[in-house]
């Protein structure tokens, strides 16, 4: 029987699959020698690096993740903590919306489990697997809320989505057993250092433009002052010895003007990795595009070619 692998449980705008291979060539050369990894990401979104590299490298003893978003925090728990109540709830609200016969039927019983997402007063299966239903049939499986933190997608469409995936619960469950999870600001994350830590930093990535940005994940911005006050964190792992890598948006190479983050991270090593943009809702506007990956180190196994 295939061992059924571990991957992310939701859609995430930003998510790392596409370019896990160009992030793991930018790890430390070193890196699946060193003994008794901690692995911390404080940004962790959708998980797909976390997967990947619980996966890949044994050596890493434990891992911890934080989520500025209560919400997405809590799937983690619940699945990691109660995958077979869940499983069943999913299965059980999959069921009912496959049942529906028309779109507007469809419709209709989505605004209605949105309005109750939004109550908030929900026990941590039923929130868990709200969210995920909304996350599979909103449009394009995105995550935004409004100034009054009020999940506010719209409808998708999608006639007979998968919302149980039950085989990617388990396994998900089975590899979150060894992962801490916090919710909160990212600086919490810098009293779980210990020897041989590695962080990933995958934050709410500037704008290219005013109308690109797509960070609303949490009813708090993260603006300019963030990803400055980001950069001083990563000063600080900087200075007492651990390693980091860093992605975010390459707002030089979109206009060859705006040198937001060539000018913050002058002090480190900066590399430019090719991504697809999927979001815009205009199928035009999508297409490839660069991103910036930002780390304090030197040795890597392959070095990317600059653009």
């Amino acid at each position: 029987m295939t061992k059924i692998k571990a991957k992310p449980f939701i859609k995430w705008v930003g998510g790392k699959g596409q370019l896990i291979e160009q992030l793991e060539a930018l790890l430390p050369a070193d890196f699946s020698e060193r003994e008794n990894v901690t692995y911390i990401e404080p940004f962790v979104g959708g998980g797909a690096m976390l997967f990947y590299m619980l996966q890949k490298y044994p050596n890493i003893k434990s891992a911890v993740i934080n989520d500025i978003n209560p919400d997405l925090t809590l799937c983690y728990q619940v699945v990691r903590d109660n995958p077979t109540e869940l499983v069943k709830s999913l299965d059980a609200i999959q069921t009912e919306y496959r049942a529906l016969r028309t779109e507007e039927e469809r419709k209709i019983f989505f605004l209605n489990k949105r309005d109750r997402f939004n109550t908030k007063s929900l026990d941590s299966i039923e929130n868990c697997t709200l969210f995920f239903f909304l996350n599979r049939t909103c449009f394009n499986g995105l995550y935004r809320v409004n100034k009054a933190g009020k999940f506010n997608v719209p409808f998708g469409k999608y006639s007979t989505p998968t919302i149980c995936d039950a085989d990617t619960i388990y396994a998900d469950s089975r590899l979150l057993q060894k992962v801490e999870i916090m919710t909160g600001d990212f600086e919490q994350t810098y009293t779980k250092i210990e020897d041989n830590t590695f962080f990933y930093f995958d934050p709410p990535y500037r704008p290219l433009s005013n109308t690109s940005g797509f960070n609303d994940y949490s009813k708090e911005d993260f603006n300019d002052n963030a990803q400055i006050r980001l950069k001083y964190f990563c000063d600080k792992l900087n200075e007492i010895g651990v390693d980091f890598m860093l992605s975010n948006s390459d707002c030089l190479g979109k206009d060859g003007i705006d040198r937001f983050f060539d000018d913050l991270f002058i002090d480190y090593r900066i590399e430019r990795v090719w991504a697809s943009r999927n979001v815009n809702a205009i199928a035009s506007k999508r297409g490839k595009l660069t991103e910036i990956v930002v780390r304090n180190y030197n040795d890597v196994d392959v070095l990317l070619n600059n653009l």
